[in-house]
């Protein structure tokens, strides 16, 4: 029998409220269960102990024994200590994909060419300034 340690959900709508439970992996997720083991209100401020809610000793018990947790409740089991999670292999992370590359590298052009526009066109009217002001000299 595959048993897993994931979540429940419980609570009303727009309102989601988790138990942690110990399952068969063929029962519905929020079906019948073997064990509670915790609680996890996604509405609590992420520095807040109430947040998540876990009986170690027992994830301890169901992990010895075969239970698979799924990778939210991994992340839970991590941070309190109990099961040390591998790193995931995304090689991307950070870096934007291929075609916003592109437009990133678009949109850099255009800025440097309105630039340099923008820039000939100061430049220009302080040469026809210029001009005007010696052909006035010069017919004096």
């Amino acid at each position: 029998m595959a048993i897993n340690i994931r979540l429940a959900r419980g609570g009303s709508k727009k309102r989601p409220y988790y138990k942690i439970v110990v399952a068969d992996a063929r029962s519905p997720r929020d079906g019948r269960f073997i064990e509670k083991i915790g609680n996890y209100n996604p509405l609590l401020a992420k520095d807040n102990e109430q947040r998540v809610q876990l009986d170690a000793d027992r994830a301890k018990h169901w992990l010895s024994v075969g239970a698979q947790p799924t990778d939210r409740v991994a992340r839970f089991l991590d941070a309190a200590g109990v099961l040390e999670r591998s790193a995931r292999n995304n090689p991307n992370k950070g870096k934007p994909g291929e075609k916003a590359t592109e437009r990133a590298e678009e949109r850099a052009t255009k800025a440097a060419e309105a630039a340099e526009a923008e820039a000939a066109a100061k430049a220009a009217p302080a040469a026809d300034a210029d001009a005007p002001a010696e052909t006035e000299e010069a017919a004096s």
